[in-house]
């Protein structure tokens, strides 16, 4: 297939532009400074809000528009990164064709365009899986994925930047709702109970180890159900259920064909003043050392991969015991995106423990790669 450079199917003034826009300066935000501004869902800030994403949004899609022309061993021609590529310069043009906001129904018209930005983006991260995995079908076996190291920098930098556009957008969008839940402002819960949404995202995660494996280990919550505390409870959802997945996975797996009763999965919640920490433990024999450095590459799946060139994504859209080998790296940047972190600390033969910190203080600004 002849590679189709952007400049052939995208004006030239247009890619001058997102060199242009590429190259100026991104502006972070707080967690706190979302909660507070969004507390406040006045028509004036709407127009604010859209204002700022208006200038804002078209350099974050821009810089990683221009990183997706050049990444190395010719990741960047790989049809399904490609299309990716599409999506982002579709986008950046949308943003800029838009005219400035200057009232409530160009903030309105503002609103229903980045939602569907948000929509054109949803499958962005299978996609490209499945460009690394067209490219590891055609590299040379003897490059050690060590030595691909550029682009993992690369897939952190990318994942990372699409949680921040994703986050401004969805908290954009979701202060327009009319009768928001109580304690909620946006993508934000500002009484949100870490064990309650460690129990949903643990129940989530039995059903699929129960649909894979016909059963599925108990998972045992400790810690302070009424403790409370701002945070996104959609990102901490997404954490603890992987995690928690993982878990299953490596017990159920261990104690498949033994007599004996497969142990708990247990989780501890844990409030210190500047973290609040998540503990996922098992016993599910362990991750050798040599194979630690492995599982927060995006190049590294114990499992087989539910994306191949034939799968449509829509089909792939359903969820698997073991993914594409994205669950743990990209965990650890929805910590990192407010100023925690993620660690896995293993015990070969034994099991493994997780744990996911969680700054407390919202007062971290966004990383932006």
């Amino acid at each position: 297939m002849a590679v189709k450079k952007a400049c052939e199917s995208f004006s030239k003034s247009l890619i001058n532009e997102v060199q242009r826009w590429g190259c100026m300066k991104q502006t972070g935000v707080s967690l706190r400074y979302m909660m507070e501004f969004g507390s406040r869902p006045t028509r004036r800030n709407f127009i604010i809000s859209a204002q700022f994403l208006h200038k804002e949004l078209p350099i974050r899609i821009a810089r990683r528009a221009i990183e997706l022309e050049a990444l190395p061993y010719g990741l960047s021609e790989k049809p399904a990164v490609l299309k990716v590529r599409d999506w982002y310069l579709d986008s950046f043009r949308d943003l800029r064709s838009f005219p400035d906001i200057k009232d409530a129904n160009d903030e309105k018209e503002f609103t229903q365009m980045i939602k569907a930005i948000k929509v054109r983006h949803n499958n962005v991260v299978p996609m490209m899986a499945l460009g690394v995995q067209q490219l590891k079908k055609g590299i040379n076996p003897r490059i050690v994925y060590e030595d691909l190291d550029e682009i993992h920098q690369f897939l952190d930098r990318f994942y990372m930047s699409r949680i921040g556009i994703r986050m401004l957008i969805g908290q954009h969008v979701e202060l327009h709702n009319p009768n928001p839940p109580p304690h909620v402002v946006g993508y934000i819960h500002t009484k949100m109970s870490p064990v309650e949404v460690a129990r949903n995202a643990s129940e989530d995660a039995r059903s699929i180890c129960q649909r894979e494996y016909g059963s599925a280990p108990n998972v045992k919550i400790y810690g302070d159900p009424d403790f409370t505390f701002p945070y996104v409870p959609t990102h901490l959802h997404t954490m603890v259920f992987e995690l928690v997945k993982n878990s299953l996975r490596a017990v159920q797996e261990r104690y498949m064909d033994s007599d004996k009763v497969a142990p708990n999965v247990r989780i501890i919640v844990a409030d210190g003043i500047e973290d609040v920490t998540i503990k996922v433990s098992d016993e599910g024999g362990g991750i050798p050392r040599s194979g630690l450095p492995k599982i927060f590459t995006y190049l590294y799946s114990t499992a087989r991969n539910p994306l191949d060139e034939h799968s449509e994504i829509s089909e792939a859209d359903a969820v698997t015991m073991a993914g594409y080998g994205y669950g743990l790296p990209i965990s650890r940047l929805y910590a990192r995106y407010f100023g925690g972190d993620l660690q896995i600390i293993s015990m070969e033969g034994y099991g493994t423990d997780a744990y996911l910190h969680l700054s407390r203080l919202g007062d971290s600004q966004e990383p932006l790669p």
